[in-house]
C-alpha cells in the first residue's frame, strides 16, 4: 500500500508539473476556502498562538494575519508539490539567493556552515542551494511516519543535490566528515519542539516561555563551524529571496547559550516583521516549563 502510494504521488505531480504555476494558485484558493472557511483547520491554535504572540495587536489585526497564514499556507502546500518536478531553470527565476558568497566563501576557505532556518516562508525550496554552490548541502530531517510521504519528501528534498539528512544521524555525520576533512554546509530548522525529556534550554520566544533545541549550537562548536541565518522573504506568490546573515564565524568564543539565543532573536525578528508566514499551526508551545527549569532560561 505504502509503495502504490508513493507512486500515485509521483505520477500526480508529474501530470501537474505540465500546468502554468497559476492554475495551481486556483486551486490553492479552493483549498484556502475549504481549510480556512469550511474545515478550519487547526484555527483554534493558530489563533491561541497568534493572540499570545502578538497582544499588543488588535483582535481584527490578529484576525488579518491569520487569514494572510492559511492563504499562504495552502499556497506552500501547491508550491511544495510543484517543487517535486520543477526544472532548475524554473526554480532560479523563482528562487533567488541574493548573497550566496557569503556562504561559499567560508566553503571554500575550508569552514562548515550551519545555514539556521524556520518554518517561515516555502522552506522546502531552499533544498535549491545546489544551483548556487558546488558544496554538499545536508538538509536535515524528521523522518515522517508514513513511509509513502516520508519516501516522496526525501525524493522532492534530494532535488539540485541537497542531502537528506535523518536528525538523529547529523551530529555524527558531521563530525565524520570533519574528522575526514570534507567541507559541507547544513539546514537545521530551529523552531522544532523538543521532546519532554530532551529539553535542555528555555528562553523567551515569542512572548511566551519556549524550549529550544541545542544542537545548531552544540555542533557549530564542535566543529568551529559558521553559523549563518536565512532569511526567505516571500516576494509575490511563487517568487522568493533568501539573503544570509552571519550570526558567527567565532562559535568557541561564544558564551553558553549566546549562538542558540543569536539564532533565536534572528527567527524572531523575521517573524514578527512578516508574521503572516510563519507555520502558526504548529503546537509550538505544548510543553509548560516547571518551576526548577529557571535557571536553563537567560530570558
Amino acid at each position: 500500500m505504502d509503495y502504490l502510494l508513493y507512486h500515485i504521488l509521483r505520477g500526480f505531480t508529474w501530470l501537474n508539473h505540465f500546468l502554468p504555476l497559476r492554475v495551481h494558485y486556483a486551486f490553492s484558493d479552493f483549498l484556502y476556502f475549504l481549510v480556512y472557511h469550511v474545515f478550519g483547520y487547526r484555527r483554534k491554535v493558530v489563533r491561541t498562538n497568534l493572540a499570545n504572540a502578538f497582544p499588543e495587536k488588535t483582535v481584527q489585526e490578529r484576525k488579518k494575519i491569520e487569514r494572510q497564514f492559511y492563504q499562504h499556507f495552502c499556497d506552500s502546500f501547491i508550491e511544495t508539490l510543484y517543487f517535486s518536478q520543477i526544472s532548475p531553470a524554473r526554480i532560479k527565476k523563482r528562487m533567488k539567493f541574493l548573497n550566496p558568497e557569503l556562504a561559499n566563501n567560508y566553503l571554500e576557505a575550508g569552514r562548515p556552515v550551519i545555514v539556521s532556518m524556520g518554518h517561515h516562508s516555502n522552506w522546502e525550496w531552499l533544498c535549491s542551494w545546489g544551483l548556487h554552490s558546488d558544496s554538499e548541502f545536508y538538509v536535515v530531517y524528521k523522518t515522517l511516519h508514513n513511509k509513502s510521504i516520508d519516501r516522496f519528501y526525501y525524493k522532492l528534498r534530494s532535488r539540485f543535490n541537497a542531502i537528506p539528512l535523518e536528525k538523529n544521524k547529523t551530529f555524527r555525520q558531521l563530525v565524520n566528515d570533519k574528522n575526514q576533512n570534507k567541507v559541507t554546509a547544513a539546514g537545521f530548522l530551529n523552531d522544532q519542539t523538543p521532546k519532554k525529556n530532551e529539553i535542555q534550554y528555555w528562553t523567551t520566544f515569542l512572548n511566551q516561555d519556549t524550549p529550544i533545541l541545542l544542537g545548531t549550537e552544540k555542533i557549530a562548536k564542535k566543529l568551529n563551524a559558521v553559523v549563518l541565518g536565512a532569511h526567505m522573504s516571500k516576494v509575490k506568490r511563487g517568487h522568493y529571496e533568501v539573503t544570509y546573515h552571519l550570526l558567527t564565524d567565532a562559535p568557541n568564543e561564544c558564551a553558553p547559550f549566546e549562538i542558540t539565543e543569536k539564532h533565536t532573536r534572528f527567527l524572531e525578528q523575521i517573524i514578527k516583521d512578516e508574521p503572516a508566514y510563519w507555520l502558526w499551526s504548529h503546537r509550538r508551545w505544548k510543553h509548560k516549563r516547571e518551576p526548577e527549569q529557571s535557571a536553563t532560561s537567560v530570558k
